[in-house]
């Protein structure tokens, strides 16, 4: 599918990824297609592999070109041709680049203007609302005041933007309602130190926000950065919610004021989160569990689970040991 918010560069070769990495040339050289995690790498496709919880996946993959380092090495199939760098993350944002060169710009587009109202279906629209090129928002939909919606965004039937909003790389269902100050699909925080310097990793992924969801004041959700951060049907996001790069939340989720969500975290179906309550990094959580406000999730979670505290437990042993401590 192709990316609608980023431009990718065609023809690059074998030989640009390898010179981009400061790597030696290879007599046989050939267009290599594009960049992408794991699962949906095809076979002209490069992809990379540079953590164990990922092996199933590194078995499964279709790509026949993969980055990764010495410690992973012997674990790459044999049909796989692979790059081996000395920091894999650093070396896929240095390819990202390459193959899509404006990820990294999220400075001021130009292109906005104010909205033609005769190119929108019953669309109620506040005062100074801008509109990039190609947005297209269904009928009986709203608008607040000063908001702003980039290039290219997609907002379904029914939905209501409230005032002071940013939308960009974002695709939005129907009967959604986004409310006051929310900015969503910026590009997430993710860099590299490299000797004296950070080094940002693009962002070339979206935000895919199903129906039927609500999005509270204030909040942030990040864009992915291969894959897309996903918020699915029936999902209600209370306000000053942050939700970063490529965390995946399942449908009719309830999440309570100021919680946040770190990178690539996957959240099951009808989970309940109480309010600044923290979620780690590439985590599990599986359907119909419960978290306790103020609660520091930093392990996976099975299915129909309670857990409050830090670290999450199960809640029965986080009550009994507070008792004990009163």
């Amino acid at each position: 599918m192709k990316n609608p918010f980023f431009k990718k560069k065609n023809n690059i070769k074998l030989n640009d990824i390898l010179t981009s990495l400061n790597l030696r040339k290879q007599k046989v050289n050939y267009i290599v297609n594009d960049i992408k995690e794991l699962q949906t790498a095809l076979k002209k496709d490069i992809t990379f592999f540079n953590s164990l919880r990922y092996l199933d996946l590194l078995k499964k993959t279709k790509s026949k070109l993969v980055i990764s380092n010495k410690r992973f090495q012997p674990m790459v199939p044999k049909k796989i041709k692979i790059i081996v760098v000395p920091n894999v993350l650093l070396a896929v944002a240095k390819i990202t680049s390459l193959f899509y060169p404006d990820s990294l710009n999220d400075n001021l587009d130009l292109e906005i203007d104010h909205i033609n109202k005769k190119k929108y279906s019953k669309l109620i629209v506040g005062k100074n609302v801008l509109f990039g090129k190609n947005v297209k928002v269904g009928k009986n939909s709203s608008v607040g005041h000063n908001t702003i919606i980039e290039n290219n965004v997609r907002i379904g039937e029914n939905c209501n933007i409230g005032s002071n909003v940013i939308i960009r790389n974002t695709i939005i269902g129907n009967n959604t309602t986004i409310l006051d100050g929310s900015i969503i699909g910026k590009k997430g925080f993710g860099f590299h130190p490299e000797n004296k310097k950070n080094v940002r990793y693009p962002h070339i992924g979206s935000v895919i926000i199903g129906n039927n969801v609500e999005i509270g004041c204030n909040n942030t959700i990040d864009r992915g950065s291969l894959s897309n951060t996903i918020i699915g049907d029936g999902t209600f996001l209370d306000n000053q919610v942050h939700i970063a790069h490529n965390v995946k939340i399942g449908k009719n989720c309830i999440i309570t004021a100021q919680v946040g969500f770190a990178g690539s975290s996957s959240i099951g179906n009808k989970v309940l989160i109480g309010g600044q309550a923290g979620i780690s990094g590439h985590l599990n959580i599986g359907d119909n569990v419960q978290i306790g406000g103020g609660s520091g999730v930093i392990k996976n979670i099975p299915s129909n689970t309670k857990v409050m505290g830090y670290p999450a437990r199960n809640i029965r042993d986080f009550l009994k040991e507070n008792k004990k401590n009163d």
